[in-house]
């Protein structure tokens, strides 16, 4: 198991609308993310910054670079791009982040 973490920016303003839609999240969409061995999937707000923190772990074998080709992702990606900082094609704009310490 892997563990990987990122950073996204939410806009301002956008924080409830935020938490309501991913209360809401379509379950086709939560399938889809299981079945390409995403796990344990976590996103924090630091409402100082309104920078978004995700962290979730990803089975041996995953294949979360094809979500990107997915219509189910991109659909979602279109609903959320109102509410993030986004590219072109409403991919939200990540962070990478390098572990650096881990306690197990």
């Amino acid at each position: 198991m892997q563990n990987v973490a990122f950073t996204m920016q939410i806009k301002p303003g956008s924080e409830a609308e935020y938490k309501r839609r991913h209360d809401e999240i379509d379950p086709e969409l939560m399938k889809l993310l299981r079945d390409v061995g995403i796990s344990d999937y976590s996103i924090f707000w630091d409402p100082t910054t309104n920078i978004l923190f995700a962290v979730m772990k990803l089975r041996e074998g995953h294949r979360v670079e094809s979500l990107k080709e997915n219509p189910i992702m991109r659909k979602w990606w279109n609903y959320m791009a109102d509410l993030m900082d986004v590219h072109p094609d409403n991919e939200p704009i990540c962070g990478e982040l390098k572990p650096m310490f881990h306690m197990a």
